[in-house]
Parts: C-alpha cells; sequence; structure tokens
C-alpha cells in the first residue's frame, strides 16, 4: 500500500486543506449518524440560518463589485463565471437564467466550469487542477477588457477558478474572486475579493451545504443587482422578461398590469403593437405613445423604463 509520504505533492496539499476553515473538522458533530433524523435535519437547518449574516458582513465588497461589474457591461461587456465543481456549476445556472429574466442574450452571461459541459453532470478528474485550462476557456470565448470575470471557489485556492482571474486580470478584464476562506488566493488574485466565511461544514469539507449556499446568495446578488442597475426592471417588475412559453406569457401580462392599472384588453393591444414587449407596452399605455415611438425612446435611454418616460414626459 502506498503511503502519503511517497507522495510529497499530496501531503503538502493535505496540510493545505487542513488550514481551511471549510474543512475544519467539528467533534461535536463526530457522532451525528446516530441522532434522530429530526434532530439532523434541525441542526443542518440551524446551521444553514448563519449564511446570511456570514453574506451580510461582506456588502460593502460585493456593493462594489456590482457597481464595476454594471459599468463594464454598460459598454457592452460579458459577465463570466468560472468555477470547477459546486462552484462552476452554480455559475452556469445563474447564467442560464439571466435570458428568461431579463431577456439578456446567452452571449451576455456566460458560465465556465473546468472540464466543460459534462462536468455539469460528472466529474471530470484533473479539470479543476488546471489554471491552463481556465485560461484556455476564456481564450476561447474572446474575453476582452470590458468583459467581468468572477473566479468562484469555496477553498479559495482552485487552481482553475485562480487561473481565470489572474487570466482576466492580465487582459484588463475586471476581476471578482469568491471564496468561503479568509485571506484566500482566489480573493487576493482578483480586483474585487469576496471572502463569505461561513465556517465548517456539517459533513467534514462538504462545501456543497453552506458554502454552496452562500455562494448562491452572493451570485443571485451579482446578476440581479447588476441587471437593476443596467435598466433591466421597472421597479421590483421584470419588464425585460422574455416570454418563451405559457407561464411567462401570463407572467408579462400581469407585469403589464401591475406597471400601468390597465384593463386586459388594453394590455393585449399593448402588447400586439409591440410584437409581445412588456417594457414597451408599458410604455405606450403609460406615455401614450405608438409601438415604434415606444422603440425609439427605449433605445435613446439605453433600455432604461424610467428614463424613457421623463423623455417622453418632457416632449
Amino acid at each position: 500500500m502506498t503511503s502519503t509520504a511517497d507522495h510529497p505533492h499530496y501531503a503538502d496539499l493535505r496540510a493545505e486543506l487542513d488550514g481551511l476553515t471549510t474543512e475544519a473538522f467539528r467533534p461535536d458533530l463526530a457522532e451525528i449518524d446516530r441522532r434522530a433524523t429530526l434532530d439532523i435535519a434541525r441542526t443542518m437547518n440551524d446551521e444553514d440560518a448563519t449564511v446570511p449574516a456570514a453574506v451580510a458582513r461582506r456588502l460593502p465588497e460585493i456593493a462594489a463589485a456590482i457597481d464595476a461589474t454594471a459599468a463594464r457591461m454598460a459598454r457592452g461587456g460579458r459577465l463570466v463565471y468560472a468555477g470547477a465543481g459546486t462552484a462552476g456549476r452554480l455559475g452556469v445556472l445563474d447564467a442560464s437564467e439571466c435570458p428568461p429574466t431579463f431577456n439578456t442574450d446567452p452571449s451576455e452571461v456566460l458560465g465556465l466550469i473546468a472540464g466543460g459541459p459534462s462536468a455539469l453532470v460528472t466529474a471530470v478528474e484533473g479539470a479543476e487542477d488546471s489554471k491552463e485550462f481556465a485560461a484556455e476557456d476564456l481564450t476561447a470565448i474572446g474575453l476582452t477588457e470590458r468583459d467581468t470575470v468572477v473566479g468562484v471557489s469555496a477553498s479559495g485556492r482552485t487552481p482553475y477558478a485562480v487561473g481565470a482571474v489572474e487570466h482576466a486580470r492580465a487582459r484588463g478584464a475586471l476581476t471578482i474572486g469568491l471564496s468561503c476562506n479568509a485571506g484566500s488566493a482566489l480573493a487576493a488574485a482578483a480586483e474585487h475579493g469576496i471572502e463569505i466565511v461561513v465556517g465548517p461544514e456539517l459533513l467534514t469539507g462538504s462545501t456543497r451545504l453552506k458554502a454552496g449556499t452562500a455562494q448562491k446568495l452572493v451570485l443571485n446578488m451579482l446578476s440581479t443587482i447588476t441587471m437593476i442597475r443596467l435598466g433591466k426592471t421597472y421597479g421590483n417588475l421584470m419588464v425585460d422578461v422574455r416570454a418563451s412559453n405559457d407561464k411567462l406569457r401570463a407572467r408579462s401580462r400581469r407585469i403589464v398590469a401591475l406597471a400601468t392599472g390597465a384593463t386586459d384588453a388594453e394590455i393585449e393591444t399593448a402588447l400586439a403593437i409591440t410584437d409581445g414587449e412588456v417594457k414597451n407596452a408599458i410604455l405606450t399605455l403609460l406615455a401614450g405613445v405608438d409601438g415604434p415611438a415606444a422603440a425609439r425612446l427605449l433605445a435613446a435611454s439605453d433600455g432604461h423604463l424610467r428614463a424613457a418616460l421623463e423623455a417622453a414626459r418632457a416632449r
């Protein structure tokens, strides 16, 4: 049997993991498997309840990263997530939900996962250990200085995530490093470091738990508030929603109704003359303009409905 002494690399890595908060062992939970199911569920729920407070402690850093991201995207840049395993999957998830929610082009918010699309459902051995793979993936999408790259890694040491940030920063892109350990290499490599320290996991080293929840909360903020800053909402209404199925078509009509108070007949007419574009339909109803005028006003206002309304009323 081969010992770790025969593999100095693994011994070094083990020592590195021993120093990470996310990998710490909880002696108080050493016999959790002997507890009643309800007791385990209560313990897990109590652990999860600590995550929002950990996120709250980093809100200034999160807000600064969002403002910088929105400024880049307003100039035509993209938002790109890069991570391995759970972190990578969360980035792909967040990116994939932006087109139906905010009517973004699929190329505007992207999720890169170490090992490629197959890694979404199956572990790809060794993929997360390569900074070079990250550089290759970013090169393949034509990274520019207008883009924002968010490296996501619970440990904050994953080579793929760190490599993505290092490659992006060297090319002038905005970089954000999201990790769940203090003093992480990922945060240090990024222009905006965000470290959400949630503490040891219920299952030692299982960072799909509290760390994954923390990452999801922060990614929700990054994409959602960036889109708010870019005028993709009107108040708390998703006025850029893409009506690609019956549920979203019904939601579109409800959004127009909430924004305008118009009758069903008026809403149907407004959507018909604006090719189903919710934002345009609202503008025709609130500003009393026709479909082409609504489109022109929104184009001149960079898609911001409030600004378009003010422009229409000032005419």
